[in-house]
């Protein structure tokens, strides 16, 4: 029995792992600081196969940015461009008529949900985003729609006329076809990170608003975090434990909870911050597996191949990752796989290829995590 015993500067946190018993903030900075890489992915894979086995899920999906207008003006962002009602310049909108089009387009080639999310637009009711969602739905009746940002939410309270609640405006998509939230927008909770960064977007506070309203609702919701900018490593693991004590809280008391927590790399490219080098590939691995290792309340962990890259998605799948999303096809938010495009497609075949090479089996999803 002895000789199974974990050994090293981890010793004690691997023990914990093994034995179920969740672990503290102090215990998160520690893996943080560590560089046993090995010893933290064996310990992320362990919790992984323990929920999954040797499962790997992916989707087939279709993202659909439909403006990149946006009133705010967040550092960390190169996707967001000024409202020019002119048209000039590179800042644009999609009509109602091309985002239905390009999920219909989706639909017909297999795809079983659609992600759809943008900037805040400075002159669109709210309405357009209803009529979004209905039109969807009549095109394509079996296709879930993902949509929309906490912060987007917060954004349609606001120009609503009058204005409504936070469960007003989720009620309203949800009638109109909504099906879930994607997550975005959390960032790092954290003032100090808000203050530097972000500081005219809101705020942990309200971010947590919108998505236990939609827990209460029975809407299901992921999580974000994004990382490898101006954070500590102790503000990350706070991040993490936040979004823990939430998901207590909605597992013990709400109709709905998260299903999983992405965890978004930094790409400094283009943005107020791109003197950062943005975090490497090690740090990326790392993050992943400490987000398993902290989430214990989390069914689910998703590396994004858009932002982790492909070939470190499919290393994560060993690192306490179980999931690599989907074939995406169109993502205008950050370009480090489109070669400056906004063309970062991967088919089926090639996501089934990336799951199996890492000795994983992969499974088709829907997006609650339901086979196909």
């Amino acid at each position: 029995m002895g000789q199974n015993r974990p050994t090293g500067e981890l010793a004690d946190i691997a023990a914990k792992v093994a034995g179920g018993e969740r672990l503290s903030h102090a215990d998160g900075v520690r893996l943080m600081e560590s560089n046993d890489i090995h010893t933290l992915g064996a310990m992320a894979n362990q919790v992984r196969e323990r929920l999954h086995g040797r499962n790997a899920y992916y989707n087939v999906n279709r993202h659909i940015n439909y403006s990149n207008y946006c009133v705010l003006r967040c550092k960390f962002c190169a996707f967001y461009r000024p409202y020019d009602k002119s048209g000039g310049g590179d800042g644009y909108e999609l009509s109602l008529e091309e985002i239905t089009s390009r999920a219909t387009e989706a639909y017909e080639h297999g795809a079983t949900e659609v992600h759809i999310v943008g900037g805040l637009h400075p002159t669109l009711p709210f309405s357009f985003y209803t009529d979004m969602c209905r039109a969807i739905r009549a095109a394509c009746p079996k296709l879930h729609i993902k949509a929309f940002t906490a912060i987007e939410i917060i954004h349609f309270t606001r120009i609503s006329k009058p204005r409504v609640t936070i469960s007003e405006v989720l009620c309203a998509l949800r009638d109109a076809g909504l099906g879930s939230l994607p997550g975005g927008g959390a960032e790092i909770f954290d003032d100090r990170v808000h203050d530097e960064v972000f500081t005219n977007k809101v705020g942990e506070a309200e971010w947590f608003d919108v998505h236990r309203a939609a827990h209460e609702l029975g809407i299901f919701t992921n999580a974000t975090m994004l990382y490898g900018h101006v954070e500590t490593q102790a503000e990350r693991i706070g991040h993490l434990i936040k979004l823990r004590d939430h998901q207590d809280e909605s597992m013990a008391s709400r109709k709905a909870k998260f299903n999983c927590i992405v965890p978004l790399s930094f790409i400094p490219a283009g943005s107020a911050l791109d003197h950062l080098p943005g975090p490497n590939g090690l740090e990326d691995l790392k993050t992943l597996a400490i987000s398993r290792l902290m989430l214990d309340n989390f069914p689910h962990v998703k590396a994004f191949w858009i932002m982790q890259s492909a070939k470190l998605a499919q290393v994560s799948l060993n690192w306490g990752v179980d999931d690599i999303d989907g074939t995406v096809v169109y993502y205008d938010i950050t370009k480090r796989e489109g070669g400056g495009t906004t063309h970062q497609e991967l088919g089926v075949d090639a996501l089934k290829r990336l799951i199996r090479e890492a000795d994983c089996v992969p499974v088709e999803r829907d997006t609650l995590y339901q086979p196909v």
